[in-house]
């Protein structure tokens, strides 16, 4: 089992940045995995934000975001970080972190293991 815990959510202004992260923790977590950045916003299905590598650290955004987030890893931290720039309201939505084990997969049926969600609300 992996677990998965994400933080760094809560209320900005519009233009403001957050960073979320996503510790990783459990037996069987390993270098193999797919780390991604998924968002729900109220009314709306769950969309795909940013994946990452977590062996090589290649990174890829959907295009709603590119520019603006950034997706890193600390391996020896095992956490996953968003970074996120220039925030508008329109990015107000329920953040989740999820792995997986399919390659360069932007499919959140690919992703086996799920956060419980941060809020990033943003105010106009």
């Amino acid at each position: 089992q992996v677990q998965l815990v994400e933080s760094g959510g809560g209320l900005v202004q519009a233009g403001g940045s957050l960073r979320l992260s996503c510790a990783a923790s459990g037996r069987t977590f390993s270098s193999g995995y797919t780390m991604g950045w998924f968002r729900k916003a109220p009314g709306k299905e769950r969309e795909f934000v940013a994946r990452i590598s977590w062996s090589i650290g290649r990174s890829y955004y959907a295009d709603s975001v590119k520019g603006r987030f950034t997706i890193s890893r600390d391996n020896a931290k095992n956490t996953v970080y968003l970074q996120i720039n220039s925030l508008k309201p329109e990015d107000t939505a329920v953040y989740y972190c999820a792995a997986g084990y399919t390659s360069g997969s932007t499919d959140q049926r690919d992703y086996i293991y799920w956060g419980q969600g941060t809020q990033v609300t943003v105010s106009s």
